[in-house]
């Protein structure tokens, strides 16, 4: 595995899922720091998503995991971040791609639509996917290229 720590961070609608994975987690090996939330109480899901997007984005963890309802909400704000690749992942096909084409380094799960089994299977296949690199480096270059531009430290 390559990382040793990870984030994890949920609202409501992931709690019961970011629950039980960390136990999971920890069984891999990995040092777990938990973002929140800490219930099933309404809370908004950017508040979580920008805790474990930070978090990678300037390096404190290699990786995290996000989970909100549909994963699409904690996806468009991680991927926000500068050096975040947040990807949302139904199955272990698209997790092991997120890893191996695109390096993802957030993995999204939609807590209303995945049970805890099937996050299982998609968390170690994501965990344990290695990045190919190559050519597939080469577009990852092109994106930390464009986050620059927008950022407004280069050129259009």
């Amino acid at each position: 595995m390559n990382a040793e720590k990870i984030i994890i961070g949920a609202d409501h609608a992931g709690y019961p899922l970011k629950e039980a994975l960390k136990p999971f987690l920890a069984e891999m090996g990995l040092a777990v720091a938990d973002a929140g939330t800490d219930s099933e109480r309404a809370v908004d899901y950017p508040d979580f998503a920008a805790k474990v997007a930070e978090a990678v984005s300037v390096g404190v963890f290699p990786r995290g995991i996000l989970i909100c309802g549909t994963g699409v909400g904690m996806s468009m704000v991680a991927n926000r971040f500068p050096g975040v690749r947040a990807a949302l992942c139904r199955d272990e096909e698209e997790a092991r791609i997120s890893r191996m084409h695109n390096d993802a380094n957030i993995l999204v799960l939609a807590g209303r639509k995945t049970d805890a089994e099937t996050a299982m299977k998609i968390v170690r296949t994501w965990l344990t996917t290695p990045f190919e690199g190559g050519r597939h480096q080469r577009r990852l270059d092109k994106i930390g290229e464009t986050e620059l531009r927008l950022s407004g430290k280069t050129g259009l």
